[in-house]
């Protein structure tokens, strides 16, 4: 009986081989077995040794990749982990695409990178349509019960946004294990957006990588205490490590020895699960277009996502694998690929490597699609929305290819590890594991009436003048609560001091007057950054006042957002939400006080300037050779028709004897202001008419030479000029300007506090969701 076997083999040869493999298969699997059993019962020793000595206790983590892109996120986390032993206990589990050959077994690279894998799980049901995506995920529910119960973490990393993921986490919380989400709270197109707020309500804990984000998260009742702003890990090996000297090499190895830096594209466009129609219709104009540009092109084949087989029909196809200018790859190690980007000429796509990544190395990016809708970008990255033809994505490869922009750090300083390391360490495994949502205060029924709603939100204003310093509670309807003045102090220090206590007094009135305060809005004089909330130069009337960031510490004092800008722009805010400019697409608004200035609404937006200049209206030149202006030139409006011009020229008159009338009221003591100017002029003084029509004509002048430049459809003068002038200037521009443009509409404003209210519209817009 014993040599039976031995015959049976040598009479046939292929039961011999067939029952060797099987044999070789059922050790093989008892060595596994071996293997994991022994590895669970040095973890319960283990985990018995802890409990005996708390002081030896180690933080279990647990990181779970499905893809190349998440790990990539992941990667510097877990190396982070792993150089500190005596703190943490690294598990990494793998599944999804990671295992899977046609998108180039992306496991290996972890396994490169020297970390063990402790469980690798394939859950992918090939297909790639809607239905394979939640077999997908039922599978990896299946399977993880079994791997999260043997290793036992204390926390589970996941990261992103992928169906996967969300089968980890919802495995993870209902066998109560934290939950630490990476990258939280943004926002962006497809399905994907809906799966990663539903990881972020199933998680934990949070490490964003934006402000934007982590606001998102505290909208969505996450608590503030368990949200960490960190930025994005990948940063972290970015903007350390990003240069290589080898970089050519890299190029060369995977684009041709005759590649040069920037000649290249690199191509990433992934399915978009909400429309996949439409996704596949721009992935073949996208190839159209790069086939029409001609360049060389690294382009990579889509992730896993339903429709992914048909964009890979598409590529086909069009020949793209055969093409002498293309090379098409599933897979490029991570370190190769950020230098493959940095040297690009271009990315193009839809992939969030180009929204985010690529804006470490100002690569031009050309965003094709919905999949990145609501992503914070860089200035890199240029949109094409649709096309229904691959012109528009040709005429996008012709602006952006070649080009280099300012390096981005919107996601993140290269310093998120260190963050979450620390944030690690900090979580307390004895609190309770049941999460609580931090919902917003449920105000009584009176709360639900729309007008008590409309006077309870508010904003802070702030108006920054050459004389007084004035703060404002106003409400949602323009309405001025409470209105604060002081003397503007003459130094920088002391202008602060008085601003902030000023406005800490405000904030403690708003309360008593049941106002809740949206934010901070900053009007002032001077040329102003209103991105970065910076005075860049000021007017002369404003001392100390030029290079001064306002928005960092009236921020940082009042835990407040904070928007500024300059008092002519904030006047025609003012005019766009609460006056004359209220549904109107294009009007101008001229102030006319001490100084002239002003603001242009074009297309319901304001208009800043490329260097933040724009709508100086004052400095519009109407003569060669006029009088001497504040700003060192000659000739400017402002030289004219100001107050401070008519006060001088008031006081002319006076020192010559030349303005008093009979019927003129004027005590001895009295200050000559503009207004003596006025008056004697309507007495009948002819030398003060003469200064007027002068002033007048010259406002005119200066107001057509805007018609003719910007062509709004009407004019708002407001300062306390804007009456007088109002009837002048109509007369000139009817007499002076174009027959297009004498029947534009010259109006004053009915706002009594324009700076004051357009500081708060710039709070009150962003709190309705408008544009600013």
């Amino acid at each position: 009986m014993e040599k039976q076997p031995a015959f049976l083999c040598m009479d046939n040869p292929h039961f011999c081989c067939v029952s060797m493999l099987q044999h070789l298969h059922i050790r093989k699997a008892q060595e596994l077995y071996y293997l994991r059993m022994l590895g669970s019962r040095e973890k319960m020793e283990k985990k018995k040794m802890e409990e005996e000595n708390p002081c030896v206790r180690k933080l279990r983590v647990c990181v779970a990749t499905c893809n190349r892109a998440d790990y990539s996120k992941l990667a510097p986390i877990m190396s982070g982990i792993k150089m500190h032993p005596d703190e943490f206990e690294l598990e990494v589990v793998v599944l999804g695409s990671h295992l899977i050959d046609d998108y180039g077994n992306t496991f290996r690279m972890i396994e490169q990178d020297d970390f063990a894998i402790g469980s690798k799980l394939h859950t992918i049901v090939r297909g790639e349509d809607e239905a394979a995506m939640v077999e997908s995920v039922g599978l990896a529910l299946v399977k993880l019960p079994d791997v999260l119960q043997r290793l036992c973490p204390d926390i589970l990393v996941i990261h992103g946004d992928r169906f996967d993921a969300l089968a980890l986490a919802t495995a993870a919380a209902l066998m109560n294990i934290r939950i630490l989400h990476v990258e939280g709270g943004e926002v962006s197109g497809t399905i994907d957006d809906s799966i990663r707020h539903a990881i972020s309500k199933l998680a934990h804990y949070h490490a964003c990588c934006t402000r934007g984000a982590e606001q998102h998260l505290i909208a969505m009742c996450e608590d503030h205490s368990r949200i960490l702003l960190a930025g994005c890990p990948v940063y972290d090996k970015l903007l350390s490590s990003n240069h290589r000297d080898d970089y050519m090499d890299i190029i060369k190895s995977w684009l041709g020895d005759n590649s040069q830096e920037c000649e290249y594209i690199v191509a990433l466009q992934h399915p978009v699960t909400t429309d996949i129609k439409q996704s596949i219709k721009i992935y073949g104009l996208m190839l159209d277009a790069l086939l029409s540009f001609n360049k060389k092109t690294l382009i990579l084949y889509p992730n896993i996502d339903a429709g992914s087989k048909e964009m890979v029909r598409v590529m086909r196809k069009k020949g793209i694998e055969q093409h002498p200018n293309f090379r098409a790859v599933k897979h490029i190690p991570f370190e190769q690929f950020i230098q493959l980007v940095k040297h690009a000429g271009c990315m193009i796509g839809n992939s969030s490597c180009g929204v985010r990544e690529a804006g470490a190395f100002g690569t031009p990016v050309i965003n094709l699609g919905t999949r990145q809708t609501g992503r914070e970008t860089g200035e890199n990255v240029l949109h094409v929305r649709d096309a229904d033809t691959h012109n528009k994505i040709y005429h996008a490869l012709e602006l952006q290819f070649g080009k280099r922009y300012p390096c981005s750090k919107i996601y993140g300083d290269g310093n998120a590890v260190p963050r979450i390391l620390k944030f690690l360490r900090a979580i307390d495994l004895n609190e309770p594991l049941q999460k609580t949502f931090c919902f917003p205060p449920v105000r009584d029924c009176i709360s639900q009436d729309i007008d008590h709603i409309l006077e309870t939100q508010s904003a802070l204003a702030v108006d920054l003048g050459g004389t007084n310093l004035r703060v404002a509670i106003v409400s949602m309807r323009g309405k001025i609560v409470q209105k604060y003045a002081q003397p503007n102090p003459k130094t920088f220090e002391a202008r602060m001091q008085l601003m902030l206590k000023m406005c800490a007094d405000a904030m403690q009135d708003a309360v008593r007057n049941n106002c809740r305060i949206l934010g901070v809005g900053v009007s002032t004089g001077g040329r102003v950054n209103p991105q970065e909330g910076v005075v860049l130069h000021s007017t002369k009337l404003i001392q100390d006042w030029s290079s001064v960031d306002l928005r960092t510490p009236i921020s940082d004092a009042l835990h407040l957002p904070v928007w500024i800008d300059n008092d002519g722009n904030c006047a025609a805010l003012a005019e766009r939400k609460f006056g004359h400019g209220k549904g109107v697409e294009n009007f101008v608004t001229v102030i006319t006080g001490t100084g002239i200035g002003g603001g242009i609404i074009h297309h319901n937006e304001l208009v800043h300037g490329s260097t933040f200049c724009a709508a100086e209206l004052g400095h519009i030149m109407v003569s060669l050779e006029g009088p001497e202006c504040s700003c060192g030139s000659r000739g400017c409006i402002e030289a004219y028709a100001s107050g401070f011009a008519l006060q001088r020229e008031a006081k002319r008159l006076h020192d010559e004897d030349l303005l008093k009338v009979d019927g003129m009221d004027m005590k001895l003591t009295e200050s000559i202001t503009a207004s003596h100017l006025i008056n004697a002029a309507r007495l009948g003084n002819s030398k003060a008419n003469a200064v007027l029509n002068k002033a007048s004509t010259a406002l005119g002048i200066g107001i057509i030479n805007i018609l003719h430049t910007v062509n709004p459809t009407l004019v708002i003068l407001s300062g306390h000029l804007a009456s007088y002038y109002q009837a002048p200037v109509k007369r000139i521009i009817s007499e002076r300007a174009l027959d297009s443009a004498q029947k534009i509409e010259v109006v004053t404003t009915d706002l009594e506090e324009p700076a004051l209210l357009g500081a708060a519209s710039m709070v009150l817009d962003y709190a309705t969701r408008r544009i600013y």
